[in-house]
């Protein structure tokens, strides 16, 4: 036991003494440990093995394998095997629809004990307000959940933001205990243009995790970004990028999420010699997928895909905390967090139980938290909108068209003739799956209006609108006719954002995202009730894409190849080509008396 403390001991040096007096006497045997998984077998995701075995744990830390223990409290762990906490190492949370303290209750029980967060969504509406109340969630939560620091807000020069966060802005979360670095530095032609602004970010965090974003990014252009310091991507969508990424040493982090499903693609990585240098992330997943599976399923795919079944469980826990810099969790061994997951078949990846700092996860542990205020209401600040709003003027001939790719983030560039109306303007053609879409800024800096098309939707009739548009989340609203994109719109602006449905003048479903435009307020449950009720009524419009609404979200993100567009106008972005950043091919901000708006990038 601990002696008294003397001048140079602190009252904690003696409470540190005493844990580790019970961890000492509980890994011995010499008293029953805290709690015990009796009989389990464990996957030792550090060496491949498996073994019937016992865990014993002290307090949130594993203090025994592989030995026979007693407890105060056991847990039978016959027929059950035994595997590291589950980390999803990128996930966007306002794309879960939900507060930080709901997303943890939907993802513990799937197993994601840790979850690294990019905050950039909230910030791009509130800036540093944002990130705070992210930060002081993360705080109190059950699960670890840190925060990368949103690198680029704006994105690009090529849009409205709500709010602009400059290395000065970031550096008072810098040391935060719950901050681990910089989120994804999307601001690629920042780098090779050797911007101070951005160099200045970079230069900051220099001894921080620093993520990347690095879609289609080889050769030369990839050696740049990596020497920078940046250390991983998420952006990998074929075997060959992945790998050249891997041998340039940055960490590759699969993604499996809701519109973006690479694993498939790549899952023939997950072997023992590249798994050291993988990850599983979601990215952007909504909460009817995720009360389906989140990192565990993952595993799953990847298992049944043909990868090695030890490293698909080592990319989702050890793996990723090596990479992140994560000390004591990823492994079940001595001195290593108590954050397991019990499943039932270790191929099946079916999560039974989870004990998340030596506590089984219940619904309990949830009532300790203390209530953490939302902010950002009240928005959605744009003004009520008229058909006319939607007017395009012109002779329909070679127009641009944004192409929409099944399951995938990144577009096509098109052409089209289009039919031209005497009143109308230059129309949408549902016949041809090619409606009009818009972008409206809503964060009341200037009030642009600009438009264009896509084809893929697969929408002959009525609007599809919402708050959520990657990066900058203006309006984003797509339709077959100028009437109910405008309805859509104004209903928008009167529940303060979210999702809207219109068919024939009439709004036929939607969903309240109040908290920034991005999130719900209610528990995870209702959202998840609410949103496949929106669903359903999306899907009375017949779209040719599962998720319609998600596929709008990603239109405005001109970090993604290869057309898209935002409230200035439709931008280009053609690495593949030599584009070196976003191009701005029609900017349409005169044309919505914004002259005086955001000035030309």
């Amino acid at each position: 036991m601990a002696s008294l403390p003397h001048d140079s001991l602190s009252l904690k040096n003696v409470v540190d003494e005493l844990t580790l007096a019970h961890r000492i006497d509980q890994s011995l045997g010499a008293e029953p440990a805290d709690l015990v998984i009796k009989n389990v077998k464990l996957l030792n995701v550090a060496t491949g093995e498996t073994a019937l075995t016992d865990i014993a744990i002290a307090g949130d830390t594993i203090v025994g394998t592989y030995g026979v223990y007693n407890g105060k409290v056991e847990i039978d762990g016959r027929g059950l095997s035994a595997v590291p906490g589950f980390i999803d190492t990128h996930v966007h949370v306002e794309s879960a629809l939900v507060t930080p303290y709901e997303f943890e209750r939907m993802v513990l029980q799937h197993g994601t004990t840790t979850a690294i967060c990019d905050p950039h969504e909230i910030a791009n509406v509130l800036g540093a307000e944002g990130i705070a109340y992210v930060l002081d969630c993360a705080r109190h939560m059950v699960m670890d959940l840190y925060v990368q620091l949103p690198s680029c807000v704006p994105a690009t020069g090529c849009e409205t933001s709500g709010a602009r966060l400059e290395v000065e802005d970031l550096l008072p979360f810098k040391d935060r205990a719950e901050s681990l670095g910089l989120a994804e530095f999307m601001n690629l032609s920042g780098v090779w243009g050797k911007d101070p602004a951005a160099l200045a970010k970079l230069v900051a965090f220099q001894d921080k995790l620093i993520d990347g974003h690095m879609p289609g990014i080889e050769g030369f252009a990839l050696n740049a970004l990596a020497c920078c310091g940046i250390k991983n991507c998420h952006e990998s969508t074929h075997y060959a990028e992945a790998m050249e990424k891997l041998r340039k040493g940055v960490h590759v982090l699969i993604r499996e999420g809701s519109v973006c499903k690479d694993l498939a693609a790549l899952a023939a990585l997950i072997e023992p010699r590249k798994a050291p240098r993988l990850s599983f992330c979601t990215d952007d997943r909504k909460p009817v997928d995720i009360v389906q599976g989140h990192i565990d399923n993952a595993v799953h795919k990847a298992i049944a895909m043909g990868a090695d079944t030890a490293s698909a469980y080592r990319v989702a826990s050890l793996s990723a905390a090596e990479h992140l810099g994560l000390k004591n969790v990823g492994l079940i061994a001595p001195g290593y967090k108590a954050d397991i997951v019990l499943v039932g078949d270790l191929n099946r990846c079916n999560v039974k139980f989870v004990i998340k700092n030596g506590k089984l996860v219940t619904e309990d542990l949830f009532t300790a938290r203390p209530e953490i205020a939302p902010v950002g209401y009240n928005s959605v600040q744009v003004k009520t909108v008229s058909a006319d709003d939607f007017l395009i003027q012109g002779d329909g001939s070679d127009v641009d068209v944004i192409g929409l790719i099944k399951d995938q983030i990144v577009t096509t560039a098109l052409k089209a003739n289009l039919p031209v109306h005497s009143q109308r303007g230059v129309c949408a053609d549902p016949a041809n799956d090619i409606l009009k879409i818009a972008i409206l800024e809503r964060h009341g800096k200037n009030g642009n209006i600009a438009q264009g098309f896509v084809k893929g939707f697969g929408i002959t009739n009525g609007a599809l609108a919402s708050t959520h548009g990657h990066d900058s989340h203006n309006i984003a609203v797509v339709g077959s006719n100028d009437r109910d994109m405008a309805i859509a719109v104004n209903h928008l602006r009167e529940i303060q954002g979210g999702f809207v449905a219109v068919q024939e003048g009439r709004v036929t479903g939607s969903m309240a995202l109040p908290i920034a435009g991005l999130m719900s307020d209610k528990p995870y449950e209702k959202v998840v009730r609410e949103l496949t009720t929106f669903r359903r009524a999306v899907a009375e419009m017949k779209p040719a894409v599962h998720d319609p609404i998600l596929h709008l979200a990603f239109l405005p993100l001109c970090v993604i190849p290869l057309l898209k567009i935002t409230d200035f106008g439709l931008v280009r972005f053609d690495p593949a080509n030599g584009d070196r950043g976003p191009v701005l091919l029609h900017d349409q901000r005169v044309r919505a008396g914004c002259a005086n708006g955001n000035p030309a990038p």
